[in-house]
C-alpha cells in the first residue's frame, strides 16, 4: 500500500521540484539578461549543455529499447525544436528582458489554460461536463487565468517583508511594465507568443511519446535540432558578430549551464515521464507555483517590488489551480464496468498513431484487494 501510495506522488512531487527549478532560471537568466547577455546565443549554450548532459544517459539506458526514428516522427521533431528552443526561449527571454521575472512567471499562469484549450480541440483532452472532475477542470482554469489577469491589471501598494524594509521601491503603474510603457507591451507580446508556443510543444511532445516511447532519446534529438536551429538563427540575428559568443566565468556561463540542465535537459525529460501517465494538461497545471517562488526569489535576490494585487492574484490562481489538479487527478477513474475494471489514461507506446487523439490502455483492478498488473 505504502509503495502504491508513493508511485502515485511521484508525478506530483516531480512537477513540484520541476517549478522549482524553472524559478530559479527565470530569476538567474533574468539578471543576465538586463547585464547584457545576447538571448539567441544564451538559448544556443542553453541546448548544446541539455545535450552533453542529457545524451550519455540516453545512449546508456536506452540503446536496446530506442526505436527507429521514421519520417513522421522527425517532423515530430523538428516542430518541437522551433516550437521550444527557438520560438519559446527566445521569446521568453526578450520578453523577461523587457520586463521582469515576476511579471514573466506570473503571465506564464494563462499556460494550463492555453494547454487545456489546444488539447480540447486536438481532442486529446475529454471533457464530459456531466462529471464533477470536467467540470472542476473548466472552473480552475478560468480561475487561473482570472487570477493572472488580476495580477496583471491590478498592482496596488507595495508590499513590505522583513527583507525588503528601507528599500526604494518604483511607482505602482511602473512595478508591471518593467519601467516603461512601450517595453512592457511588446515585453508582453513576446511572452505570450513564449507561452502558445510551450504549450504547442506540451501537445506535439505527449503525441510523439505515443510512437516514441524513449524520453531520453527524444530530449536528445529535440535539444540537438534545437541547437542547430537556434544557432543558424543567431548566426543570421547577429550577423557574423563574434563577440557575444565569448562568454567567461561569471554569471553568463552558469545561466547557460543552469538553464541547460535543469530546464532543457532534466525538463523536457520528466515532462515526458509525467505526461506518458497524466497527459499535458496535468504537466502545465502546476505552472502557477512557479509564479509564487519567482515572485518571492526576484524580491529577495533581484529586490523587484511585491504588490498587493499580485498576492491577492496569487492566491485566486493557486484556487484554480487546487481545482484542475483535482479535476486531473480523478480522470483515471472515468469510467468502471460492471465487471469492476476501470479505465485509466495511459498513453500507448504501440505504433504510430495517424492523428492527435487519445489512445487508452485498460488496465484491470481487481475490486477486492488493490493490485496493479
Amino acid at each position: 500500500m505504502a509503495k502504491d501510495a508513493l508511485q502515485k506522488l511521484k508525478p506530483y512531487v516531480y512537477m513540484v521540484l520541476l517549478q522549482v527549478g524553472f524559478a530559479g532560471m527565470y530569476v538567474i537568466s533574468t539578471a543576465t539578461l538586463k547585464r547584457g547577455m545576447n538571448h539567441y546565443v544564451l538559448v544556443v549554450y542553453r541546448n548544446l549543455v541539455a545535450i552533453a548532459t542529457v545524451a550519455p544517459f540516453a545512449f546508456w539506458f536506452e540503446r536496446k529499447k530506442r526505436p527507429k526514428v521514421t519520417p513522421r516522427v522527425f517532423l515530430k521533431i523538428l516542430a518541437m525544436a522551433i516550437l521550444e528552443p527557438v520560438m519559446d526561449q527566445n521569446f521568453y527571454y526578450m520578453g523577461a528582458k523587457l520586463t521582469n521575472a515576476s511579471f514573466a512567471a506570473a503571465l506564464y499562469n494563462v499556460l494550463p489554460t492555453v494547454t487545456f484549450a489546444l488539447a480540447l480541440i486536438l481532442r486529446i483532452e475529454k471533457l464530459d461536463m456531466k462529471r464533477r472532475h470536467s467540470q472542476a477542470k473548466v472552473i480552475g482554469a478560468v480561475v487561473t487565468v482570472a487570477g493572472a489577469l488580476l495580477m496583471i491589471l491590478y498592482n496596488g501598494p507595495v508590499v513590505e517583508f522583513v527583507w525588503s524594509k528601507g528599500r526604494s521601491h518604483q511607482p505602482a503603474d511602473e512595478v508591471s511594465r518593467g519601467g516603461g510603457g512601450m517595453s512592457w507591451l511588446k515585453g508582453t507580446f513576446m511572452l505570450l507568443v513564449s507561452c502558445v508556443s510551450w504549450s504547442s510543444f506540451f501537445i506535439v511532445q505527449s503525441n510523439t511519446l505515443e510512437s516514441y516511447p524513449a524520453e531520453l532519446s527524444l530530449t536528445t534529438l529535440i535539444c540537438v535540432m534545437g541547437a542547430l536551429l537556434s544557432a543558424t538563427v543567431a548566426l543570421v540575428m547577429e550577423r557574423g558578430n563574434v563577440k557575444p559568443w565569448v562568454i567567461g566565468w561569471d554569471t553568463r556561463l552558469f545561466t547557460a549551464v543552469y538553464s541547460g540542465i535543469v530546464c532543457s535537459g532534466v525538463a523536457f525529460y520528466v515532462q515526458g515521464v509525467v505526461m506518458k501517465e497524466r497527459g499535458p494538461v496535468f504537466a502545465t497545471a502546476f505552472n502557477p507555483l512557479c509564479m509564487i517562488i519567482t515572485a518571492l526569489m526576484g524580491s529577495i535576490i533581484l529586490a523587484e517590488d511585491i504588490t498587493l494585487g499580485r498576492i491577492i492574484g496569487a492566491g485566486v490562481i493557486v484556487i484554480g489551480l487546487y481545482s484542475l489538479i483535482w479535476g486531473k487527478g480523478n480522470d483515471h477513474l472515468l469510467n468502471v464496468s460492471k465487471s469492476g475494471v476501470a479505465e485509466l489514461p495511459v498513453a500507448e507506446a504501440k505504433g504510430e498513431k495517424q492523428g492527435l487523439t487519445e489512445d487508452r490502455t485498460v488496465i484491470e483492478i481487481s475490486t477486492g484487494k488493490a493490485s496493479w498488473n
